[in-house]
């Protein structure tokens, strides 16, 4: 069955990320307990943000008073892109237009897709050079309308 947009549209909170090597090797990233949202708008913009659970607070209010070691730490536990969607088979294409990592902006990063229920699992497999990769797998789970 091919994917499509009102299987995408709306919002989805984030479960986990889950990092395998070539070698076998798990990783978690933002573990223990991690939050965000990914949004899927009917008129094709999309936003996703991820974040480490129990961040630290800065100091103050003011995100100019930080030291360099708080706000690179907050960088660290934080991850952010947006721009618009498309669909592609069964994969869905972010076309970035804002993100955290400014090398991100003005790419495309294509995302198959996988549906479980109320979950979607996005994937995607990064070449790491000299043949090695490593596959990236994000579930997000449906949010429900508030009553």
């Amino acid at each position: 069955m091919a994917l499509k947009p009102e299987d995408l549209i709306g919002a989805w909170t984030f479960v986990t990320w889950t990092i395998t090597r070539d070698d076998g090797q798990v990783t978690h990233p933002f573990q223990p307990d991690p939050g965000g949202m990914i949004l899927y708008t009917p008129d094709g913009a999309m936003s996703a943000t991820i974040h480490a659970g129990n961040r630290p607070r800065f100091s103050s209010d003011d995100i100019r008073k930080q030291s360099d070691a708080a706000k690179a730490a907050a960088f660290d536990t934080y991850f952010h892109y947006s721009g618009t969607w498309e669909i592609r088979g069964d994969d869905v294409v972010h076309h970035l237009t804002a993100a955290l990592n400014p090398n991100l902006i003005g790419t495309e990063q294509v995302r198959h897709t996988a549906f479980d229920g109320d979950l979607l699992t996005l994937s995607v497999a990064e070449p790491l050079g000299g043949g090695r990769s490593r596959h990236h797998s994000l579930t997000w789970r449906k949010l429900k309308p508030s009553k």
